[in-house]
Formats: structure tokens, C-alpha cells, sequence
């Protein structure tokens, strides 16, 4: 190679989900609004879980979790998006980039912990509801999150000491909206073989534990609710799960499609796929979890009611 593809690159130039400037204003009025209603609506959630004694339950307390982590993990991708149209910059710089893959691995890594947490309390929920008090204590539940903090806190900062090791020459074009770890691969000019293969090996043992956690407590689940006796009971059951699964399927089925294969096959398509486990999912988890559950209905009007008598 020449003396300038050898050129050490100190910055990434991130150029979006596209090329064209009025394209980009529709996209940056899209992801604010996106971003905002994402905030608003995840606060509001840990805020009436917090603000209303009945649901300090386990079910409830890893929702809350869950809320905080979707808030983080939007912050971490979006707001230096919408930065840099408003300073007509598409630069980010190279230790900006390998932090914002840190916490995007980290944040992506926690919301499939937490899903598969869920799925186990609504396991014990269902299939052992006389031991539930005895099995989801307060200590277990804390313990779960610790463990899930600290897993994919580790896993994350694997994955950044690869990266770091890697040289980037002359090309620093990133076709997305931020560091995507796919992304960057790609870019770099050393043998990413041994990053791929810990994708492949950790990554995939990280992935799939929770994933065969969700799948396994589902079918627990499935195989005790169709022994009930009466369809009633069969709808009660499962009722407490669909938003739950409907939050599964959406960031899962996203994420299937873009990190599990080799970072060489990774294409500008798979950004499509990207935008909905790091903006959409975020976005709709409030509204799923809420809108189809009757005491989060109650909790969100009692605040807004407090609020507004604080207010007067």
C-alpha cells in the first residue's frame, strides 16, 4: 500500500441513513420526535412504578429496569446524530466512536438480559404461583440484575480491547448514523478474524443464553396454560405475557437479522434492521407495556393526577 492509505485515521465520518441534505432534515425532525417520546415515555413509566407501592413487585421492578436501560441505550446512538446535522458535522472522533460501541454493546446486551429475566418471573408467575413470593425475592431479583450488569459490562469492554487493537487506514466512511461494531469492522485494513471469531463464539453465547432462556420459559409456560381447564383461564395466563412477547419478537427477530454473520456480509440494508432494535424498540416498549396493562394504566393517571395537584 501507499504512504496515504496508510494514513492512521483519527476520526469516523458517520454519513446517516442518507446522502441527500433534505432527506437528512426529514430524518432529523423523525429522530427527535422519536427521541423525545422515547424519554417522555420510559421516564413515565419508572416514575409510576417507583411513585405507586402495588407495583413494587419483581415483574414491575424489571420493567422499571428495563425502562432505564431503553433510555440509555437510545442516548447512546441518537443525540450525537441529531448534534452533528445541527453543526452540519458527520465527524465523530475515533475515541468517540469505540465509547459509543462500549455502551451500545453494553445497553444492547442488557435489554436481552432483562427480557430473559422477565420471562423467567413470568414462568414463575404461571407455572408456580403458590411458590412466586417464596422464589422472585427482592434479594433474587437485585442478584439477577447485578449479574446482568456485570455480564454485559465485561462482554462490552471485550469486544472495545478488540477493537482497539485493529488499524484503520485510509477509508473511515461509516454508511449509518453511528459507530455500529459491524460497521467499523469493515473499515479497518487489519485481519478482523479473530473479532469475528469471538462474535461468533462469546457474542453468540451471550446472545442465545437469554434468548434460549426466553424460548425455554415460554414453552413451560405454553405446556402448562393449555392443561387449564377453561378457555378463560388460558386468555388470563397468556394476557400477562403478550406484551411481553411482542417486545421479544420486535428486538429479537431485528437483531437475528444483522449480528448473526460474518461482518464481511454486513450491507447499508442492515441499517434498516438497526433502526429498529436501537430507536423503535426503545420507543414502543412504553406503550406496549402499558396500554395492555391495566395497573400501569392506573399508576400512569395517578401521577399525572399528583402532578397536577402539586402543580395548583
Amino acid at each position: 500500500m501507499d504512504g496515504d492509505n496508510q494514513t492512521i485515521v483519527t476520526e469516523f465520518l458517520l454519513l446517516g441513513l442518507s446522502g441527500r441534505s433534505e432527506q437528512e432534515d426529514v430524518l432529523f425532525g423523525l429522530f427527535l420526535g422519536m427521541y423525545l417520546v422515547t424519554i417522555i415515555g420510559n421516564l413515565l413509566i419508572v416514575l409510576a412504578i417507583t411513585g405507586d407501592s402495588h407495583l413494587h413487585t419483581p415483574m414491575y421492578f424489571f420493567l422499571a429496569n428495563l425502562s432505564c436501560v431503553d433510555i440509555c441505550f437510545s442516548s447512546v446512538t441518537i443525540p450525537k446524530m441529531l448534534v452533528n446535522h445541527i453543526l452540519g458535522s458527520k465527524s465523530i472522533s475515533y475515541v468517540e466512536c469505540m465509547t459509543q460501541i462500549y455502551f451500545f454493546i453494553t445497553f444492547i446486551n442488557m435489554d436481552g438480559f432483562l427480557l430473559s429475566v422477565m420471562a423467567y418471573d413470568r414462568y414463575v408467575a404461571i407455572c408456580c404461583p403458590l411458590h412466586y413470593t417464596v422464589i422472585m425475592k427482592p434479594r433474587l431479583c437485585i442478584l439477577l440484575v447485578a449479574a446482568s450488569w456485570v455480564v454485559t459490562n465485561l462482554h462490552a469492554l471485550l469486544h472495545t480491547l478488540l477493537m482497539v487493537q485493529l488499524t484503520f487506514c485510509f477509508d473511515n466512511i461509516v454508511h449509518h448514523f453511528f459507530c455500529d461494531p459491524y460497521a467499523i469492522l469493515k473499515l479497518s485494513c487489519s485481519d478482523t478474524s479473530i473479532n469475528d471469531l469471538v462474535v461468533f463464539t462469546v457474542g453468540g453465547m451471550i446472545f442465545l443464553t437469554p434468548f434460549n432462556c426466553i424460548i425455554l420459559s415460554y414453552a413451560y409456560i405454553l405446556s402448562n396454560v393449555l392443561k387449564l381447564p377453561s378457555a378463560h383461564g388460558i386468555r388470563k395466563a397468556l394476557s400477562t405475557c403478550g406484551s411481553h412477547l411482542t417486545v421479544v419478537s420486535l428486538f429479537y427477530g431485528a437483531i437475528l437479522g444483522v449480528y448473526m454473520r460474518p461482518s464481511s456480509s454486513y450491507s447499508i440494508r442492515d441499517t434498516v434492521a438497526t433502526v429498529i432494535f436501537t430507536v423503535v424498540t426503545p420507543l414502543v416498549n412504553p406503550f406496549i407495556y402499558s396500554l395492555r396493562n391495566h395497573d400501569m394504566k392506573r399508576a400512569l393517571r395517578k401521577l399525572i393526577s399528583d402532578s397536577r395537584i402539586r402543580k395548583f
